[in-house]
């Protein structure tokens, strides 16, 4: 009898847009969505493969980044089996602009 152990192939979650208190509810959001084994390492997310598709895991990142109200700062791309936050470019405060204030005028009156 021969028996071949095939590896399970590991999708991945870059989190390089994501604040590292969002991390950790990613994670929980994807081993509570997905049933399967997540693991939480540095800026990247590892889900094991078994029956997600890079497609679904996209879908699923790209759910959690709209939920949290995140969509203005962030967008998630899929680059072949790695799903990627990234930030926009503008995305950072913008400092309230200072406008030259016009002095009241004063009005004479003539009494």
């Amino acid at each position: 009898m021969i028996v071949l152990l095939r590896r399970r192939k590991r999708l991945e979650v870059d989190l390089g847009g994501l604040e590292t208190d969002q991390r950790e509810l990613l994670s929980d959001f994807l081993r509570s969505s997905l049933g399967v084994d997540v693991v939480l390492s540095g800026g990247k997310v590892s889900v094991d493969s078994g029956h997600v598709s890079p497609e679904e895991l996209r879908r699923l990142v790209n759910k959690f980044v709209y939920h949290r109200n995140l969509n203005r700062r962030l967008w998630v791309a899929l680059d072949g089996s790695t799903v990627r936050i990234h930030p926009f470019e503008k995305a950072k405060k913008r400092e309230k602009r200072k406008r030259e204030t016009t002095p009241p005028r004063t009005v004479t009156h003539g009494w």
